[in-house]
């Protein structure tokens, strides 16, 4: 099923959009409601911790006193280490049995204020982040929750900032406006990306990229692959296989169809197959069904086999190219990214060249590119730089 992790800075309006995806058809998953229900009174979890710090943690009534509690562990590593082996598994856990009941076809969201600062975004298949001016967030609590600018100012401070937030996004929900206009996005959100998401996931089935011709150079096509690639890690682990961003989206300031090239490199084709296409469908990565391979450089050798899987993702075209290591294919791919990283001025020649090919052959997008002599020619010369500089993939 496919997993939505949502987040956002105090303030920000998470709790409002969690309540329109619920509308919309999604089952939620609280992390603070699980976390407080893991240590409701008469839980094993309330136990330990009474066990661990003493009875001071409870109020008057024999629950949980947070504040308490708090006040324990705030300033003490070694104490909030200790809450932490007592609470997180439990939560896990319980957030697993709750995602574990939900309908094969459901769009399940976690609702976790601290999903960024805890590491969990490969843990989704997306990550929607809900963004909001520190100065309306200052408001709102002062007006919503009646916290005075000091405390309000130091919350914010306490969690990750929207820079970092960004870079874990798939998707930014901005909310400096009306609540008309944030549900209006979320129901944008729900019906162009996360229902079709869904069902391309559960049918296996991937999102051919669209033949719009070259983009100009994105500065966070990285990024957006480092998500991608922290995605791919999570659920190949604990095989530690090298991954890579390859092709034109891997160089920068360069212009490319805006399709995310991944390489993961196993130890033989034989291991591409079974368990590591599975993983890789159930995160969102579905083998495109056929035989694939690269054309071989120079021109006239054996084809050179590998893997090719795409995105059930409707907003996030990707090539993931699974090969063997050590394969022409995969030292090829790495070696005519780094050469074109190296060299600006055979970058422009590859673009130029690439876009006249293009122009005269829209059809085939850059996939017809690589069978231009020009190649073989640049490979040769991309062999030489190798040799000259040292390089080694």
């Amino acid at each position: 099923m496919l997993r939505v992790g949502l987040t956002g800075g105090i303030g920000s309006g998470k709790s409002a959009v969690a309540a329109r995806l619920v509308e919309r058809g999604a089952v939620l998953v609280d992390a603070d409601r699980v976390a407080r229900e893991v240590v409701a009174p008469g839980t094993e979890g309330l136990a330990e911790i009474v066990a661990a710090f003493s009875e001071r943690v409870l109020d008057a009534d024999g629950a949980l006193d947070r504040a308490a509690l708090g006040a324990v562990v705030f300033a003490d590593e070694t104490a909030r280490r200790r809450l932490e082996a007592i609470t997180h598994p439990r939560v896990r856990a319980r957030t697993a049995e709750l995602v574990a009941a939900a309908a094969p076809d459901a769009i399940v969201v976690n609702d976790v204020p601290l999903l960024v600062e805890v590491g969990l975004a490969p843990t989704y298949h997306l990550v929607v982040v809900v963004r909001t001016a520190v100065a309306t967030r200052l408001e709102r609590l002062a007006r919503a929750r009646g916290m005075d600018r000091a405390e309000a100012e130091r919350r914010i401070a306490a969690q990750a900032d929207d820079a970092v937030r960004g870079a874990a996004a798939d998707v930014v929900l901005t909310n400096d406006g009306s609540l008309e206009e944030l549900r209006a996005s979320v129901d944008t959100l729900w019906r162009q990306r996360l229902l079709p998401y869904e069902h391309n996931l559960r049918e296996r089935r991937v999102v051919p990229p669209a033949r719009v011709g070259l983009a100009e150079a994105d500065p966070t096509w990285p990024e957006q692959y480092a998500r991608l690639a922290a995605r791919i890690r999570h659920a190949l682990a604990p095989a530690d296989l090298r991954i890579d961003h390859v092709g034109a989206t891997a160089v920068p300031g360069l212009a490319a169809e805006d399709v995310i090239d991944v390489q993961v490199a196993v130890p033989s084709l034989a291991d591409a197959d079974g368990t590591l296409t599975d993983r890789l469908a159930n995160t969102g990565f579905p083998r495109m069904p056929g035989q694939w391979w690269d054309d071989p450089r120079p021109a006239g050798s054996d084809r050179w086999g590998k893997r090719l899987h795409g995105s059930a993702d409707p907003a996030r075209p990707v090539r993931l190219h699974v090969r063997a290591a050590d394969s022409p294919g995969w030292r090829y791919a790495l070696l005519m990214r780094d050469y074109l990283r190296a060299d600006p001025d055979q970058r422009a020649t590859y673009l130029l060249l690439k876009r006249e090919l293009m122009d005269a052959a829209p059809d085939v997008g850059g996939s017809g590119t690589v069978r231009d002599p020009w190649f073989d020619e640049e490979y040769l010369r991309a062999e030489q730089w190798a040799e000259q500089t040292g390089w080694r993939p």
